[in-house]
C-alpha cells in the first residue's frame, strides 16, 4: 500500500488548507482511514478518523469544530478540510490505514503510513 499526502504549506491563524492522501496498491473502500500529525519533539497524535463507508467520523478534541475529514472510494482518497488553523496545528501530517473498518486512535491500529505534509501556521 502507498499513501501519498499533499497539501501542506505556511498559512496565517484563522487561515484554511486541505490536505489529501491517494492510496494505491489495494482497494481502500474497505479500511478506515486516519490522519494523525507530529509536532517537532513531540509524539505523533490521533488527528481524525474515517470508517470505510464515511459513514463514522472521529476527531481529537482540540480539533473538533473545525476539521472535516471526507473520503471518496471510488477515486482512493482522503481529504482533511482544516479551517480556523491555530500555530499549535503546526506539525508534519500523516494519513494512515490499516485491518480495520472502523475507526481507530491508536497509532498501534494501522499499519501503512504516508511519508507526512508538513503544516505551518504563523500567528
Amino acid at each position: 500500500v502507498q499513501l501519498v499526502e499533499s497539501g501542506g504549506g505556511l498559512v496565517q491563524a484563522g487561515d484554511s488548507l486541505t490536505l489529501s492522501c491517494a492510496a494505491s496498491g489495494r482497494t481502500m473502500g474497505y479500511y478506515a482511514m486516519g490522519w494523525f500529525r507530529q509536532a517537532p519533539g513531540k509524539d505523533r497524535d490521533f488527528v481524525s478518523a474515517i470508517s470505510w463507508s464515511g459513514r463514522n467520523t472521529d476527531y481529537a478534541d482540540s480539533v473538533k469544530g473545525r476539521f472535516t475529514i471526507s473520503r471518496d472510494n471510488a477515486e482512493n482518497t482522503v481529504t482533511l478540510q482544516m479551517n480556523s488553523l491555530k500555530p499549535e496545528d503546526t506539525a508534519v501530517y500523516y494519513c494512515a490505514t490499516g485491518s480495520s473498518a472502523d475507526t481507530r486512535r491508536s497509532l498501534r491500529a494501522y499499519s501503512d503510513w504516508g511519508q507526512g505534509t508538513q503544516v505551518t501556521v504563523s500567528s
